[in-house]
């Protein structure tokens, strides 16, 4: 595990040492004491930066924006669901790059859309959707354990596709490599997978392009990769509008915000889904959780407690609602109120989300349920595998939104 000093984080950050020693006392940024110095775990630097944290004081000064959105009503197709009920597909065709599980998926399902190929790394998350989409919603479509940077993965993907109309390709690429110091946005070898995502666009030519990213996104290299990207689109004709949504706004119980991208080359308005819901209905920690309450143990849809000793129970027990078990890692070991929704679910390492009202940490089919997943979309692989799996996916009903707001722009 890498550890950085003070100092290299504030180069890294491109922020002053005094700014980075705020974010350590806060508790926002992670740390830990070395022969009576203040180190920070690289991975932990990276998070704080991905969320957003660095973007609190000069940077967030420097950049100011005013979105061009175009805010389109979705709330009358809310109640269809092409997940549960096929006669609700649209006939519009998607590819999901850097699929997952397939939350982003499994939402443009619940829109209406068709899946017909999917590329994903991970082994665990490709079992999962090959399980969910094919073994149990019998689609089509071509996904295996792939790498995108490789010229025989695309050719295979281009392949599968070569006889279906490819109407939108969605995807979440990987941004780290976009925190580094400096405008050396390209030097970062994982910021090739930002370029393969465009390539493929260029090469299949979909009407629609949609790309999500953490909110920290805007503020990377004082907003120098947000306006990187439009341009780049806008050089292989597409015109892009970005907005930041809140999954809680679509029914997640979950406070969740994410940059969308949507873009088109055909000359149409971009559409982003407006709220359907607000502070006063958002589904909350409780409303979600709720069945699970008395529910015993059960494997087979990933309802698997965490084993804890009994002064660990007590401690669990005596958190406040809102507070964390360690009074310096203020993400961690986090007990959400019950009448809200919950915090964001992370990928669970040094992210665990402790219950309200049971002294143990939620199970991973809670935490899928806040995420908003189908009761019956399982997760694949040891329960480590199916938490980072559940934390790094988009919710569903926030997809779907997009989903149902991309559709308004299709159909027009």
């Amino acid at each position: 595990m890498a550890i950085i000093t003070i100092a290299e984080a504030a180069s890294l950050a491109g922020k002053s040492q005094k700014t980075i020693r705020r974010a350590v006392a806060a508790g926002k940024l992670k740390s830990t004491k070395i022969q009576n110095k203040t180190r920070i775990e690289k991975e932990d630097f990276d998070e704080w930066v991905l969320n957003g944290c660095c973007g609190t004081e000069e940077q967030d000064n420097n950049v100011k924006r005013d979105d061009e959105v175009n805010w389109i009503d979705v709330s009358a197709e809310w109640t269809k669901d092409g997940w549960r009920d096929k006669n609700d597909l649209n006939g519009y065709n998607f590819i999901d790059l850097f699929s997952g599980a397939g939350g982003l998926s499994c939402g443009l399902v619940m829109a209406g859309f068709n899946p017909i190929a999917s590329v994903e790394i991970m082994p665990q998350a490709v079992e999962t959707y090959k399980y969910n989409f094919i073994e149990k919603q019998q689609f089509n479509e071509n996904v295996e354990t792939r790498d995108i940077r490789e010229q025989s993965v695309k050719d295979n993907l281009y392949e599968s596709v070569k006889d279906k109309k490819v109407d939108v390709i969605v995807g979440g690429f990987p941004c780290q490599g976009f925190s580094m110091a400096g405008y050396r946005v390209v030097d970062d070898p994982r910021n090739s997978l930002y370029k393969e995502m465009k390539d493929i666009v260029e090469h299949l030519q979909p009407e629609v392009v949609v790309m999500e990213n953490v909110e920290g996104l805007r503020s990377m290299l004082n907003g120098k990769v947000e306006e990187m990207i439009i341009e780049d689109y806008k050089k292989i004709g597409y015109d892009i509008n970005l907005t930041v949504l809140n999954s809680a706004d679509y029914g997640v119980p979950q406070y969740r915000k994410r940059v969308i991208f949507i873009g088109n080359r055909v000359g149409k308005t971009n559409y982003h889904p407006k709220p359907i819901y607000d502070e006063s209905t958002y589904v909350t920690l409780g409303q979600a959780i709720a069945p699970y309450m008395t529910m015993p143990e059960n494997t087979e849809i990933n309802h698997v407690f965490s084993k804890h000793t009994k002064e660990m129970q007590e401690r669990l027990a005596a958190i406040p609602e809102g507070k964390s078990l360690y009074k310096n890692y203020s993400d961690a070991w986090k007990k959400s109120p019950w009448d809200k929704p919950s915090c964001t679910i992370k990928e669970n390492h040094g992210g665990t989300n402790v219950h309200p009202k049971l002294p143990r940490c939620l199970t991973a089919r809670e935490l899928a349920t806040l995420q908003s997943f189908p009761a019956d979309f399982i997760f694949k692989g040891s329960k480590k595998w199916q938490l980072v799996q559940i934390g790094n996916a988009v919710p569903p009903l926030m997809g779907k939104a997009i989903g149902l707001a991309i559709k308004k722009m299709l159909d027009e």
